[in-house]
């Protein structure tokens, strides 16, 4: 079994649901275009390569620790990079974002899936090392993976999808095959997650991206268990496990019954309600909507202190948006929200 070294961190105690100073706050795609040196590296390098070279990805990893006083680093990767051991063909198109050009179809394609080369995602596991020596034990460094129906979504659409008609195909008319397909799935990210761990990862976000495409039911049924399964999994590393699906909000509780420590919400449901939904058993993340960092400041920092009231006092609230930082968000209001979260008293 992994040991995992203490570490103090007010944001690792939020996970653990224990009092804090002020409020945690850290902001999904922390690390992005709206940074102008993060926009200076991508205008030399790829996605792709940032993301395979240790070196760039903990430098973009560390940009907002040092530009916003945020409370966790996030390392900068791609939610997709599992696919490629798998033996699927990954390639981003600047219009397009990412796309696999052999796509998961038949029941033969799904038998070709590898489940044996997690080593090959090994430079994520640098880029966490690397960045945890420069951080020096200033902030833990978070983690993350998809969650299984987000990446067989990927796996079987190709790319971004409006309906999910393929995926929902699948899942309907050979509910076997999705079931191999899922099992798979939770094979590679396990250990990739716990990889992560081993190399320095404090905490492990698990990024339900699409599975708002989903009805409850559905989710419970297709999704939930295979979930429920890469967090059981996570979790044996001795982590925190933040769970973080977009579009949900019908069905939180059900996300919730999947698993976590932490329960990121999207900004489409109201924070005291979703945490009162799951009567308070986990921690919760979020969940202001990122273009409220679009507002004058007076109405931004109104929508940010709103927020705080709306959580209260009880421990275990990290301040964070509802999905990630927008390319065109103005970083000097970024910065404000660490401020204003930081200002902040009941």
């Amino acid at each position: 079994m992994m040991r995992v070294a203490p570490m103090t961190s007010r944001f690792l105690d939020a996970c653990r649901r224990r009092p804090t100073d002020v409020r945690p706050v850290w902001f999904m795609r922390q690390a992005g275009r709206y940074m102008k040196s993060y926009r200076d590296i991508r205008a030399r390098h790829s996605l792709l390569e940032i993301c395979k070279r240790p070196d760039l990805a903990a430098a973009v990893t560390l940009q907002p620790v040092e530009a916003l006083d945020v409370d966790a680093a996030i390392i900068f990767a791609d939610l997709l990079l599992p696919v490629e051991p798998m033996g699927l063909k990954l390639a981003y198109s600047v219009k397009e974002g990412p796309g696999i050009e052999n796509p998961v179809l038949s029941s033969e394609d799904v038998d070709a899936l590898s489940t044996s080369n997690t080593d090959d995602l090994g430079y994520v596991g640098e880029a966490i090392q690397q960045t945890v020596r420069a951080l020096a034990g200033r902030v833990p460094v978070i983690g993350f993976c998809a969650a299984p129906f987000t990446l067989a979504s990927y796996m079987i659409e190709g790319g971004a999808s409006r309906n999910f008609i393929r995926t929902k195909r699948m899942m309907y008319s050979d509910e076997t095959l999705w079931r191999r397909l899922m099992g798979k799935i939770v094979d590679v990210l396990a250990p990739f997650a716990i990889m992560q761990v081993a190399s320095g990862a404090r905490a492990i976000q698990v990024f339900d991206s699409w599975v708002g495409a989903l009805a409850g039911d559905d989710y419970v049924r297709f999704a939930q268990p295979y979930s429920r399964a890469l967090i059981e999994r996570i979790k044996s590393s001795g982590v925190p496990v933040i769970h973080f699906g977009t579009g949900a909000s019908g069905y939180f509780r059900e996300l919730h019954a999947a698993g976590g420590d932490v329960m990121g919400c999207d900004w489409r449901i109201n924070i005291d309600q979703a945490w009162m939904d799951i009567s308070y058993r986990s921690a919760i993340q979020g969940n202001l909507d990122p273009v409220a960092l679009f507002a004058p400041l007076p109405e931004l920092r109104n929508k940010v202190h709103d927020l705080l009231r709306r959580t209260g006092t009880r421990p275990g609230h990290i301040f964070n948006l509802g999905h990630g930082i927008l390319p065109e968000t103005p970083v000097e209001h970024v910065k404000a929200v660490v401020q204003m979260v930081r200002e902040f008293r009941p």
